[in-house]
């Protein structure tokens, strides 16, 4: 016993200062988080360099959920909630090859989709009408497109007209915008722009070739000179590694502004597509990274919307409120994402109820050129309105 004693007795010591090692850097990285907590008036987004995202992954899950908490209280009101409803306004035959996604015209002969052309603009109001009267606040708009036509512009810009005379605030995704396209729809008052960046910009190769990660930075920007505030995440699940995730936080906090939405979406895998099907063979991401995932982006973009999207309707109610817990205050309404399926809306119900969360009102922006008569001369003229 003596002999096992002697054994086991450095290898406690070295396992005991590894430990302490660990406590000192966790408690390092907790101070500063505690720190940038109490400064709200400073951009706390630009204090945290790739290295210190790395440490903030790497923290005991429960700190890492309890300082994101902490940081989600600072910005936002406790136990309130965002709702969103997401339509498909153009189904299919896009010509980009994204290797996660159903509506690409590459993968339509293996996952069957059945592709559909612009709805009718009273049909995307009724859909309008029906997501306010369920509780939603933002109404949200995808087109298949690599990016809209001249002859799409009136269609969607009369769509962003429409909903907002509801009350309802406006989000569209359309693919890319040049900034004359991002200029009509800023002055129609669209309110959110979405177009994530999908991953990292060194695994994007595996994900997309029809486009390049410096162009959807390029839209990005147009979208934010315009005046329009900017939705932009990820999908996490997709092959990649904590090193891609890693760098797409990094990539966010690079921006001038970090976005003021930020999905973060949980692969679907999609049977047929390139990445599903690799995803379906090799196994899928386990839910805690995911849940890491949406902590940090909450501790390293404080002010931003944080949304669950895809790939909630797998989670559990307590996978679910460890999302909320992680700082993620948006989440969509409706049985269906674009061609996914998304939870219940009596679930997500019953779970807020249960949770004690509360729906945010809407705040739509007031469109950004408005006419105005000269009650002397007759002549109309327009207005720029200020963000």
């Amino acid at each position: 016993m003596a002999g096992l004693l002697s054994i086991s007795e450095p290898n406690a010591d070295s396992q005991t200062d590894t430990l302490n090692n660990q406590a000192n850097t966790t408690n390092e990285l907790l101070a500063m988080l505690a720190t940038d907590a109490i400064k709200t008036d400073q951009n706390v987004t630009s204090k945290h360099s790739r290295e210190q995202i790395s440490q903030l992954f790497d923290l005991p899950l429960m700190d890492l959920l309890l300082q994101a908490q902490t940081i989600h209280r600072q910005h936002f009101k406790a136990n309130e909630v965002q709702i969103s409803t997401l339509l498909s306004i153009k189904t299919g035959n896009c010509p980009e090859d994204c290797g996660y996604c159903s509506q690409s015209g590459h993968h339509r002969d293996t996952t069957n989709l059945q592709a559909e052309k612009r709805i009718e603009v009273d049909k995307v109001i009724a859909a309008a009408k029906r997501a306010k009267a369920s509780g939603s606040s933002r109404f949200c708009m995808g087109a298949a497109w690599k990016h809209p036509s001249a002859k799409d512009m009136p269609y969607v810009v009369e769509l962003v007209k429409e909903v907002k005379a509801l009350g309802l605030e406006t989000c569209m995704t359309l693919g890319m915008l040049d900034t004359n396209q991002a200029t009509q729809l800023a002055d129609a008052g669209l309110d959110y722009y979405n177009h994530n960046l999908d991953t990292s910009r060194r695994y994007y190769e595996q994900v997309v070739s029809t486009r390049s990660y410096d162009e959807r930075l390029d839209t990005i920007n147009n979208v934010r000179n315009s005046g329009i505030n900017v939705c932009s995440g990820n999908i996490v699940g997709m092959g990649e590694s904590r090193d891609d995730r890693i760098d797409w936080v990094h990539e966010l906090l690079k921006m001038p502004k970090a976005p003021e939405s930020i999905p973060v979406n949980l692969l679907v895998p999609i049977k047929g597509t390139p990445i599903g099907d690799k995803v379906l063979a090799e196994g899928q991401l386990p839910v805690l990274e995911w849940i890491r995932t949406i902590a940090v982006a909450r501790i390293c973009c404080p002010t931003s919307y944080v949304r669950l999207s895809a790939g909630r309707e797998s989670l559990s109610d307590s996978e679910q409120a460890l999302a909320f817990m992680a700082g993620a205050n948006s989440f969509f309404y409706g049985d269906k994402l674009l061609t996914t399926g998304n939870a219940s809306q009596s679930g997500d119900d019953r779970l807020m109820r249960e949770l004690g969360l509360t729906k945010q009102f809407a705040a739509p922006r007031a469109p950004r050129v408005l006419p105005v008569m000269d009650a002397m001369n007759g002549h109309q003229t327009q207005v720029v309105m200020a963000d």
